[in-house]
């Protein structure tokens, strides 16, 4: 199973994450006892694109957190994707083993790949069923859009996003029975007006749109409704999508770069913040 030279394959950043939260972490902070959030740091957010953790750090942060890290391996769900079940166990059981602590505590664990997150709550169950530790830390964990979402309005930071959101939802997330409410409302939150694109998959699924004899099925997919609907927007509309791949995909598809919602609205807190500087 070859992959395709059509494709542009993932580049690791010049700095991980993790690199960036350690020195973040050592700078000198308020001696304030501020609650807690874990933020379950995906490979992809870690190593590939470690500006959506990083944002997503500080918007957790300007909502008065205290960011911790549960430490960091694969969930699983490349395992799981390519049916390799004996390799997907033994992920989770280590994930699970790191997020259970937490999760006793009562923490809220933060996901920013939907594909990772949400498989606490689905494919964990099968993977390892009647292991109590799964609904303990199914129950804690959740999307980065929903959990800002239920968050006091009155608790957030001020923030102003100055373009209208063109929003693709995951194909997990819009699974869940949350969907893509959660996500709407914190981006909305901004002061953004927000839009859905009318479409299922993105057509790049992980690895599968990657494949050589997938390739052309998976722009197929692309071209069915989500392509059309970026390159008919406004230029000033800007894409939106939480899942990895479907970034991937719209960025290969249309040329043009989807921001996570996390992104958004730590743009919209610098706005704000810029703003407010000055009108002092």
């Amino acid at each position: 199973m070859g992959v395709t030279r059509k494709r542009d394959l993932p580049e690791l950043a010049q700095e991980s994450f993790l690199s960036w939260f350690e020195k973040h972490t050592q700078q000198p902070r308020a001696s304030v006892v501020r609650p807690r959030v874990v933020l379950f740091n995906d490979t992809f957010n870690t190593y590939n694109y470690p500006e959506v953790a990083i944002a997503a750090t500080h918007v957790l942060e300007a909502a008065g957190f205290d960011v911790i890290l549960p430490g960091h391996g694969c969930c699983g769900r490349p395992m799981i994707s390519k049916g390799l079940v004996d390799q997907a166990r033994a992920a989770a059981s280590e994930t699970l083993d790191r997020l259970v602590p937490y999760a006793k505590e009562g923490l809220a664990i933060v996901g920013l790949e939907p594909s990772c997150i949400l498989s606490f709550e689905d494919e964990y169950q099968s993977l390892l069923p009647g292991d109590p530790r799964v609904p303990l830390v199914a129950d804690k964990a959740v999307l980065f859009g929903d959990f800002m979402s239920s968050l006091d309005p009155e608790l957030l930071p001020q923030m102003q996003f100055d373009n209208d959101v063109l929003l693709h939802g995951h194909c997990h997330q819009k699974a869940a029975s949350t969907g893509t409410r959660g996500t709407v409302s914190a981006l909305k939150s901004t002061g953004c007006a927000v839009s859905e694109v009318d479409s299922g998959c993105c057509g790049m699924a992980g690895s599968f749109g990657f494949e050589k004899e997938h390739y052309e099925l998976s722009m197929q997919i692309g071209n069915q409704r989500l392509f059309p609907a970026i390159n008919a927007k406004a230029d000033s509309t800007q894409v939106v999508a939480p899942g990895i791949s479907c970034r991937q995909q719209i960025k290969h598809g249309t040329g043009q770069w989807a921001m996570h919602p996390a992104e958004v609205m730590w743009e919209a807190i610098q706005n704000a913040r810029d703003l407010k500087m000055s009108q002092s």
